[in-house]
């Protein structure tokens, strides 16, 4: 039965561990790990270490959804763990972070976008970590792992939070908004699901059919087919 916490999520995008996996490409047992940390046994005595994505609630820990602002930010911090930096650093640089920014998804919002190298220095002295520091002194490096595809078709609002997000660049037609389709991916035009218009394809192989069945543009479909494919390449 749905909790508090699941109609708090409506309006802020709803997905299931393997859905976040899916549109990320993160794999769910990481997001699961970073949304609501794990247990574990030190010295015969279990302990838990804190997510660090979003807020900690211990009532949400079996709870399988995350939300549209979690989904952004698990890109950006499994970026970081790619690239080395451990998870012991992630969890410090997002602790750290969001006391620097005074916000609960700090690497996802445009502040960190316009000054992340800045950020990282200070949370730099914090951890030591090695990687930080190459992506502190070097732009390349930065900008290597950051700029290129993390903050593309991501819409900011007001607040400098991530509002919706473009998968294919905002002059394609995919939108992933969380205040509609309750953040599933669409056609930003015709609000039909782009996994929809994909299957629809795959059973009839032909744009020109599933546009007119569906009364959406060519161009959404050819759009939602190319989004979906690219989930599976």
């Amino acid at each position: 039965m749905p909790n508090t916490r699941t109609f708090r999520l409506i309006g802020q995008g709803v997905y299931s561990f393997s859905e976040a996996s899916r549109l990320s490409r993160v794999p769910a047992p990481r997001i699961r790990r970073w949304t609501r940390g794990y247990t574990y046994v030190y010295r015969g005595e279990q302990r838990f270490s804190p997510p660090p994505i979003g807020i900690h609630d211990e009532g949400q820990a079996d709870e399988p959804l995350v939300s549209f602002a979690d989904l952004l930010e698990v890109r950006f911090l499994n970026a970081f763990r790619e690239y080395g930096v451990s998870w012991r650093t992630i969890r410090i640089a997002s602790e750290a972070a969001k006391e620097l920014l005074g916000r609960h998804h700090p690497f996802s919002s445009r502040i960190f976008k316009t000054d992340g190298r800045t950020i990282l220095a200070e949370i730099l002295r914090e951890t030591g970590d090695s990687f930080l520091l190459d992506l502190v002194r070097s732009q390349y490096e930065f900008e290597k792992i950051v700029s290129p595809f993390l903050f593309a078709g991501i819409e900011y609002n007001d607040l400098s939070e991530p509002h919706r997000w473009w998968p294919l660049g905002d002059s394609r037609s995919v939108v992933v908004d969380p205040e509609r389709a309750f953040g599933a991916p669409i056609v930003n035009a015709e609000g039909v699901p782009t996994q929809v218009l994909y299957n629809a394809y795959n059973a009839e192989q032909a744009f020109e059919f599933v546009a007119g069945w569906f009364e959406v543009s060519l161009e959404s479909v050819k759009d939602a087919v190319a989004f979906e494919h690219s989930l599976s390449a």
